[in-house]
């Protein structure tokens, strides 16, 4: 019966004559009872036989079942943890922190600060791994690391059209990386020429996009990410936008199902972004969605799932998430991790059906708990 389910799990089902994918309908949190040093998380990454967590106080790790902590005592060079990357070469973790860069590799820690690297600044936002090297955003511009080569490169106004040098975000995909810059819009590096240009809001406008999809939503660009088909997402902090390197679609909250234009984070999982928002969480391939959104009053998620060209399907769960700030999204096989402002919360997946309107129907999930979780659909 569970081989059977978990076949479910994984395929898409018809909702109203439209697919919808798989969603996550139990969620199971994680705090200082648990183990980890604060439950303000601010950063989450996953790889294949563990979860590293940032926090304002040190970095946490869940590996079977477990959690330990790496604070400023065990090496660690700041104890707020912005960012995290792995390594798929070596398996080594990356972490960006309000004080310079670490390294966990086999068991030690490696700090990389302004005074002693070439990071060119010890305030890292973003850290990402790509093609050997090792990048990280930073509030003055953004450094490269050459791991085989031992070389570093610095990247500000000197030698990119980076005229804000605040970067946030940083990500590689194929043969570019992209850098959000706060307030400098989106920047893309071409690593077979070495040559960067920028992608910026056509407005000019601080507070709204006047006309739509005309270009990015807004140069304040907290996070960016990249899809399965070959798209760039940039989340904002006054809309979405994503790129298929022809034209632009942007995203705003009064006019999509977007929860808020207040963007944090976004992650790529196939050719679904998922958004983590000041208010709740989305995922989305551009013309479908899905918004998931704690009900502070009963404790519950409202899942709400928007198919382009079809009415919504709402959908309520009896767990959730522990806040609607979200500041971390990554996934480990079929899970989902979120960072955010009282915890980190794991979210397993449902076999993605609905019921008749009004019916409720009940999910076995072979979890940690084994718990039976129902979904209710909404009138």
């Amino acid at each position: 019966m569970r081989i059977l389910i978990a076949v479910l799990m994984m395929a898409s089902v018809p909702v109203d004559g439209f697919a919808a994918p798989p969603h996550y309908n139990h969620w199971d949190t994680f705090g200082t009872a648990d183990g980890l040093p604060s439950d303000k998380v601010m950063s989450v990454c996953a790889t294949d036989d563990a979860v590293w967590v940032g926090t304002d106080r040190g970095l946490a790790r869940y590996r079977a079942g477990r959690w330990t902590t790496l604070t400023t005592d065990d090496g660690l060079v700041h104890p707020a943890v912005m960012s995290i990357a792995e390594d798929p070469a070596t398996g080594d973790v990356w972490i960006g922190t309000l004080g310079g860069m670490s390294r966990y590799s086999a068991g030690r820690l490696d700090s990389f600060k302004q005074l002693s690297s070439g990071l060119v600044n010890d305030v890292v936002y973003g850290v990402a791994v790509h093609r050997g090297a090792v990048w990280a955003a930073t509030a003055a511009g953004t450094s490269r690391y050459e791991i085989a080569k031992d070389r570093w490169t610095i990247f500000n106004q000197t030698n990119t059209p980076m005229h804000e040098i605040w970067c946030y975000s940083v990500t590689g995909a194929d043969d570019k990386v992209y850098v959000g810059v706060w307030g400098g819009g989106l920047l893309e590096y071409d690593m077979a020429r070495n040559r960067w240009r920028d992608y910026r809001d056509p407005d000019g406008e601080m507070e709204i996009d006047l006309f739509k999809d005309d270009g990015l939503v807004h140069d304040i660009i907290a996070s960016v990410t990249y899809d399965g088909s070959g798209r760039i997402w940039a989340g904002t902090y006054f809309g979405l936008s994503s790129y298929d390197g022809r034209k632009w679609r942007n995203f705003m909250d009064h006019d999509t199902p977007l929860l808020s234009n207040f963007v944090n984070v976004c992650r790529a999982k196939g050719t679904y972004c998922w958004i983590g928002t000041d208010d709740g969480l989305n995922a989305s391939d551009r013309d479908n969605w899905w918004s998931y959104r704690r009900d502070e009053k009963s404790g519950r998620t409202v899942v709400t799932w928007t198919p382009a060209g079809g009415a919504a399907e709402r959908f309520t769960t009896e767990t959730a998430f522990p806040h609607n700030y979200i500041l971390g999204v990554d996934f480990q096989g079929d899970d989902i991790w979120l960072a955010t402002e009282k915890g980190v919360a794991r979210g397993t997946l449902s076999m993605g059906t609905t019921a008749d309107a009004g019916a409720r129907a009940s999910v076995s999930h072979p979890s940690d708990s084994g718990r039976t979780e129902s979904i209710t659909k909404l009138r």
